[in-house]
């Protein structure tokens, strides 16, 4: 079974990390929420609490094939700050597994020198964090093994990409008729 872990953080985009793991979970993908903070229920940057499955340090991320990380403001902020979130990053990128950012997240990737040379889409107010980057203005862009996307209007784009890549573009078509969605 395919796992993906969505990183959680206080002020994280609500529609961007929950397209994702509904969307997922449809595919029959095991998605794991994580808080990144020291509680597992977390705030968006709307207000609205969810309740997640784990804490980041509880998490073996070896298990995992994709990590999500979801924009929104201040939860990219939050995400960027945190060391571990980096680590993780930085092991996926390096060792060839899946690293899916949304918004303003790819700016994280963008400011650890991840994205120099590669194609990336993000949020427009942030495009000038993405160092080295081929700014796309596409929906989604897959540049290897790093998938980035535009913002909020995007996500169930993005949420089929992702499922495109962790099983095959049939598999996402069929999700997006069950949806009523045309790709």
């Amino acid at each position: 079974m395919k796992k993906v872990a969505v990183l959680l953080a206080d002020g994280f985009e609500e529609i961007e990390a929950l397209t994702v793991v509904d969307i997922l979970r449809r595919a029959s993908v095991y998605v794991d929420t994580v808080s990144i903070t020291d509680e597992y229920k977390v705030r968006g940057s709307h207000g609205i609490n969810v309740q997640t499955e784990d804490l980041f340090d509880e998490v073996n991320f070896v298990e995992f094939d994709m990590i999500v990380l979801p924009g929104g403001m201040p939860g990219t902020t939050n995400l960027d700050e945190h060391p571990g979130v980096k680590r993780v990053v930085e092991d996926y990128v390096t060792s060839g597994k899946y690293v899916a950012a949304i918004c303003a997240a790819p700016s994280i990737l963008g400011g650890m020198g991840l994205l120099k040379g590669k194609r990336a889409a993000c949020y427009p107010s942030v495009e000038d964090k993405l160092s080295g980057a081929v700014i796309s203005r596409l929906p989604v862009v897959q540049d290897g093994n790093i998938i980035t996307s535009r913002g909020m209007g995007t996500a169930i784009d993005f949420a089929l990409k992702l499922t495109e890549i962790l099983f095959d573009r049939e598999k996402a078509e069929e999700l997006a008729a069950s949806i009523i969605y045309e790709l």
